[in-house]
């Protein structure tokens, strides 16, 4: 009956709102992490705190925490000050652990604007996989999502189940300033085993090649784009103030509708990006010496509007992230062998199987 508790065993993947069996997972929540913070655990073991962060996030599916390799730093995605305040308080009170954090920055992400194939060959001696993978843009807000076209008769299913939880198992990274890409469609196209070489790591690494060398080609050709998080806001002025604040609001690059109020208090809705809105409630309150009002919620990503400086000022390089590797390794007298990502077609196994590379 509906409110029985109840105690299951050998689930190892599960978060708040999960849904079992026949159940769907519930709806996704209204905020979303839209910061990212630095963890500076001074005194306290680095380890240790990743752990318990580990475990504060298994708890609370709005708190998202990365292990950066290459910068050898924690980072933690939070919605902003009030609830980076109670993770500073949780970790002292549940584990004794007094640790501070950066300031916050934003949490980017990267999405493309046109097709390409991708394509990761990985052979060293006693290895071999070849994936071809077409990367394809989706409409604003769809988020990931993962197909295969790839027949049988080509490659085993076996081979395809696991390249297809290859595509799910990571984030992956886009190439202007290594942030997650999302609104991007992933297809296996075709791909080729060996029968006595392939192992089951073998096509991890090809399908993690073939997408990052397929957002290279598209990040040459000016077919990356960097998204920011954007708010949608209510602010609630005096009267007097609400060309303060419109003009506010139009520096900020965001939009509003034509305000409306009751002849002592104006409101005005509208959209702004959260690199530019995070700290204006601050502001509100000063001018209007604590009369008016900022709420704010999250309302999606949409294009930068600052893309080039913030590519700039991050300086990702990356043909250096040693995690997310675009180029190939392919075998050669006995010896495997890094080719470069703009020379993989020169040197791969498969021909192109999507139309716009070739054929079908």
């Amino acid at each position: 009956p509906a409110g029985t508790v109840c105690a299951v065993t050998g689930l190892t993947q599960t978060f708040p709102g999960a849904g079992l069996g026949m159940e769907r997972d519930g709806a996704s929540p209204v905020l979303q992490p839209v910061l990212t913070y630095t963890l500076l655990p001074g005194e306290c073991d680095a380890h240790k705190c990743l752990m318990a962060l580990r475990e504060l996030e298994d708890e609370d599916p709005l708190l998202h925490v990365v292990w950066q390799p290459r910068l050898q730093e924690t980072h933690v995605h939070l919605m902003g000050a009030v609830q980076l305040e109670i993770i500073q308080q949780m970790l002292h009170d549940r584990f004794g652990l007094d640790v501070t954090f950066g300031p916050g920055s934003i949490l980017y992400k990267e999405t493309i604007t046109a097709p390409i194939e991708g394509v990761g060959h990985f052979e060293p001696l006693r290895h071999y996989a070849e994936a071809h993978v077409l990367l394809e843009p989706l409409p604003e807000g769809s988020g990931m999502r993962y197909a295969t076209v790839c027949s049988e008769d080509v490659l085993d299913r076996n081979w395809q189940r696991l390249i297809m939880q290859h595509f799910r198992e990571r984030e992956h990274l886009g190439v202007l300033t290594g942030s997650p890409i999302t609104d991007v469609k992933i297809t296996l196209l075709t791909g080729r085993s060996h029968l006595k070489h392939t192992e089951g790591g073998d096509f991890r690494q090809a399908t993690y090649r073939a997408i990052r060398q397929g957002l290279m080609e598209l990040g040459k050709k000016g077919d990356c784009r960097l998204l920011e998080p954007w708010y949608g806001f209510r602010l609630e002025v005096p009267q007097d103030m609400v060309g303060h604040a419109m003009a506010d609001v139009q520096r900020m690059g965001g939009t509003f509708d034509t305000p409306t109020g009751d002849g002592e208090y104006m409101v005005l809705n509208g959209t702004a990006p959260v690199s530019e809105m995070q700290d204006y409630a601050m502001e509100v309150n000063a001018y209007t010496h604590g009369r008016g009002h900022l709420s704010c919620v999250f309302a999606g990503y949409r294009p930068c509007h600052d893309a080039d400086a913030v590519v700039e000022d991050m300086a990702y390089d990356p043909e250096s992230d040693l995690e997310n590797m675009p180029d190939s390794v392919f075998c050669a007298h006995g010896a495997g062998y890094t080719v470069k990502w703009y020379k993989v077609p020169e040197f791969m196994h498969l021909d192109y199987a999507w139309s716009g590379m070739g054929k079908w």
